[in-house]
């Protein structure tokens, strides 16, 4: 809003502004400016569309309400949420590049994560700068609590129970694997993120959405609408989407890049793309389908009906409280 009050309220005035506010000038809002390439922009966007549905951390909220009912509702308040945050982003990005600039925000890190505490610190100096940080701060460790504790959980149940001890585990030896576990994921992505100072934050959540589509979408699509889906094309589209997604990231311009200090390597990316979904997607679905049709396991017909009615009609999630 205060960003918008600065615009005079008046979106023509907004863009009139930016034609002159960057170096870019009035190609500052035709396309290709980052992404050069088309299909580039295409994987970008199939990653950030498809992945929402398949994010571990939010898939996991919908078990902290008291019902399948609530949690059917939950989406609707969620997507309408979510939509206007990232209409939001579009006047935080117009306002930093108008009031804060295009070298000042570069100074304080080149990879131009801190636009919008900058943005804030011009609009409302020392104070709204440290509100603002401090709710990134706020949102950051919710989000970071959320993946390490659904993590830690997936560890403890569905692979040291269900997998090495067959489901024979106490709930002692699940919830001391649980700790360990939380331990070694947040070890763990410490030293990855050591490794991603130099990167943008905005590719980092686009590559969180883009695994998430390779991973997890596929299986949550044949698990519902698929009736021969089983447990075998769900390993194989998790573990071949995960793979191949997190694999062209390592090989792409992010990580690679002629000019020092633009990636975390110095040479040639080997992937052209910045983004995996447009390859890493189309493998975990076949991946998924192959792995079903290519296995001895049975479907089990009568599951499956479950699922496809609860999902489709919501006919009997008053049982689901019990989850």
């Amino acid at each position: 809003v205060i960003v918008f009050a600065k615009f005079n309220f008046s979106v023509t005035e907004m863009f009139a502004q930016m034609k002159t506010a960057t170096p870019l000038k009035d190609s500052f809002l035709n396309p290709g400016v980052k992404y050069k390439d088309g299909l580039d922009t295409l994987s970008l966007n199939l990653g950030l569309v498809l992945g929402t549905a398949g994010l571990p951390h939010i898939l996991v909220r919908f078990f902290t309400v008291r019902d399948a009912k609530t949690a059917r509702q939950s989406v609707v308040y969620a997507t309408w949420l979510i939509g206007a945050f990232y209409i939001m982003t579009i006047f935080l990005g117009f306002g930093a590049a108008a009031f804060v600039g295009n070298e000042a925000i570069m100074k304080a890190n080149p990879a131009g994560n801190m636009a919008a505490p900058l943005l804030a610190k011009a609009l409302g100096g020392d104070f709204l700068f440290a509100f603002v940080s401090a709710i990134a701060f706020a949102t950051i460790l919710a989000v970071v609590a959320g993946l390490v504790l659904t993590a830690a959980s997936a560890f403890a149940h569905d692979f040291y129970n269900e997998i090495i001890r067959k489901g024979k585990s106490t709930e002692k030896e699940q919830v001391s694997m649980a700790r360990y576990a939380s331990i070694g994921v947040a070890v763990l992505s410490i030293i990855l993120a050591l490794f991603a100072q130099t990167l943008n934050v905005a590719f980092l959540v686009s590559l969180a959405f883009a695994v998430a589509a390779s991973a997890n979408l596929p299986v949550i699509l044949f698990t519902i609408y698929w009736k021969r889906f089983n447990t075998t094309g769900a390993i194989s589209g998790m573990i071949v989407g995960l793979v191949s997604a997190i694999v062209l990231v390592a090989l792409s311009p992010n990580v690679w890049n002629p000019v020092a200090g633009k990636a975390i390597f110095v040479g040639e990316a080997i992937f052209p793309y910045t983004t995996p979904g447009i390859i890493s997607i189309p493998l975990g679905f076949l991946a998924a389908y192959l792995g079903t049709v290519l296995s001895s396991k049975k479907e089990d017909a009568a599951k499956f009906d479950e699922i496809l009615v609860k999902s489709n009609t919501g006919h009997g999630i008053s049982d689901a409280s019990s989850h």
